[in-house]
């Protein structure tokens, strides 16, 4: 089946008991069982399973898993109450004293977690330009066990050709896991395991989700083995979605890929209109013939996103004036909803950055272009501008 028709079906089966066609929401903590250590249907504590939740995973794994599903064989997923959930459970794969090599822009709660909170559990981590696989090669340690990407990343949009860099992480000689961090992009424009990625990490919140309405995190993967680890730790740590979460997601997922076409239409106006505002020095978006990573962009995307940053002439004051002005776009973090959304990167979701070597421009402004008509939004963009 195709990815619109796996986005609506995939892991959604009909209630077989009365035929309903929306996966119920199962509000049920323990399930009956028909005898001691006997669950029924393999549910017994719904942090272990729930039948919402397994619609969910099931779903995340038909999307991100693809053609791997026919070549290779089952794709495995996993759902988390937040992308940062998600995140921090791939990292306990981990051991003492294990090294781990990051992108060097990276959202910055990905940075927090890594730099502030797992160092503290002797994980070594180092932040390298990825866009380039010859640094990756380099940065690459005997002690290396993981290579996280972000690609886009977070709030630079750079790309990281996945292939090229797939090659080199597997051909080191500690087989390091590759993950990506696949959340700006989504199953329906990327697919990181097909390009060979072990791991595919997604913040729910975003673009799955897609209204604003709910937190979640998702990893998707194509090895058995490994996949019966994060189940382990899925279980043992206990960071799972409520039933509700799930179904919300559920939701979300199917009318992702009209979502995301109209996000890239919405997107290429602004930054036609970015692109030549005199007011705008930079505009940054993996599409646009002035990004350096465009072809790698073309090559292993379906179309740009939704995601556009562009660095406004005047520094930083510059920068909030316009972000305050905005109508339209709500200054708020997150993104990957069906509004548009304004913020000032380096103030706010990547605050945490400062005074790294991830930190950020204070003039570079994010935008998450949402469905509104466009030509509300560049009016509503140029109005700002006029007072920056």
């Amino acid at each position: 089946m195709k990815f619109e028709t796996l986005a609506i079906h995939a892991g959604q089966e009909p209630d077989p008991n009365n035929g309903a066609v929306m996966t119920p929401v199962y509000f049920t903590s323990t399930y009956m069982q028909d005898g001691v250590g006997r669950p029924r249907q393999g549910y017994e504590y719904s942090r272990t399973m729930n039948p919402t939740r397994k619609a969910l995973q099931d779903c995340l794994a038909a999307l991100e898993g693809g053609s791997l599903r026919q070549a290779q064989g089952e794709a495995f997923g996993l759902a988390f109450a937040s992308g940062l959930a998600a995140t921090d459970t791939v990292l306990r794969l981990l051991s003492v004293d294990a090294h781990v090599l990051a992108g060097n822009d990276v959202y910055g709660g990905t940075f927090r977690l890594f730099d502030k909170i797992l160092r503290r559990f002797n994980l070594d981590f180092t932040f390298a330009d990825t866009t380039d696989p010859e640094s990756v090669a380099d940065a690459l340690t005997p002690s290396t066990r993981l290579v996280w990407l972000e690609t886009p990343t977070n709030p630079y949009l750079r790309i990281t050709d996945i292939r090229a860099v797939a090659e080199i992480v597997h051909a080191h000689a500690n087989k390091p896991l590759l993950v990506v961090d696949n959340t700006f992009a989504t199953p329906y424009l990327q697919r990181p395991l097909e390009l060979g990625a072990d791991i595919v990490v997604h913040s729910m919140t975003k673009y799955l989700g897609g209204h604003s309405d709910v937190v979640g995190g998702a990893v998707v993967v194509k090895d058995k083995e490994l996949a019966d680890r994060l189940y382990f730790l899925q279980n043992a740590v206990g960071a799972v979605p409520g039933p509700m979460d799930c179904f919300l997601v559920l939701r979300g997922i199917k009318t992702l890929p009209l979502r995301m076409e109209r996000h890239y239409e919405n997107a290429m106006a602004i930054v036609d209109f970015l692109a030549n505002h005199p007011k705008v020095e930079k505009v940054i978006y993996p599409f646009h013939t002035s990004h350096p990573q465009q072809k790698v962009a073309q090559h292993q995307m379906k179309n740009g996103g939704g995601m556009v940053s562009f660095i406004v002439k005047g520094g930083k004051e510059a920068a909030i004036r316009v972000v305050e002005a905005t109508k339209i776009f709500a200054l708020a973090e997150s993104l990957g909803g069906v509004e548009s959304l304004i913020e000032v990167p380096a103030a706010m979701t990547h605050l945490s950055v400062v005074g790294s070597q991830l930190e950020v421009d204070p003039a570079l402004i994010r935008l998450s272009v949402g469905l509104e008509h466009q030509s509300d939004l560049i009016e509503d963009i140029k109005q700002a501008l006029e007072k920056a």
